[in-house]
């Protein structure tokens, strides 16, 4: 059974194995790089969560979820199906991100994704189950796993921080693209998940030296 990352003792322990395995990973452990744990709760608000976070800034991305949130009580399926294109465009969303959460909500209430029992399977069924949603690209789905679902090994290749931190820790000539990433993330399983966190941490660290928000 996979060990889930629930706790900062599980981070700890996929660090350490990463540190062992990866001379990278154990310099930048060494130079005060710390992974956070950051879950958020699974199932469709979660889900939702990660939708509206898309492509915009983390302000922007709260604002819209409070917004949201307002509007979405409780937070579930069948109640994002009884609000109107009109609703959703007023809470920021948008036409984009409202036909995602429309499919999505389709998807869970006819049965044919069953988010509840996810965290059950294995990380390549859960992630070919989610995708096959209109809207949820793989970056979404492997999001979810990792934060959500807490799969140590779910890996965002596709990741603008994931891909330029390893082309800083690295030493890369240019940003690796996911296909690249996900080449160089095989030396981290079975905790890819960590790798990434380590990555989004350096990522942070690099940008808080430059004076750029992170």
């Amino acid at each position: 059974m996979t060990t889930l990352l629930e706790t900062d003792a599980v981070l700890k322990r996929g660090l350490g194995e990463l540190v062992r395995a990866d001379p990278v990973m154990a310099k930048l452990a060494a130079s005060g790089v710390t992974p956070l744990l950051r879950k958020r709760p699974p199932g469709f608000e979660g889900l939702a969560w990660i939708v509206v976070g898309q492509q915009v800034s983390t302000a922007s991305a709260a604002a819209i979820w409070t917004r949201l949130r307002q509007i979405l009580e409780p937070p579930g399926p069948d109640v994002l199906l009884r609000l109107s294109d009109e609703d959703l465009r007023a809470a920021g969303l948008s036409a984009g991100k409202v036909r995602t959460l429309r499919a999505l909500a389709t998807e869970i209430v006819a049965g044919r994704l069953p988010l509840d029992g996810l965290q059950n399977r294995p990380a390549g069924e859960a992630h070919d189950l989610l995708t096959r949603v209109k809207g949820i690209g793989p970056w979404t789905a492997d999001v979810y796993l990792l934060f959500c679902l807490g799969h140590p090994d779910a890996f965002p290749s596709g990741d603008l921080a994931v891909q330029e931190a390893a082309r800083l820790a690295y030493g890369l000539e240019a940003r690796p693209d996911a296909r690249t990433l996900t080449a160089l993330a095989e030396r981290w399983r079975p905790w890819r998940g960590v790798a990434a966190k380590m990555l989004w941490a350096y990522y942070r660290m690099v940008k808080s030296r430059e004076g750029a928000p992170a």
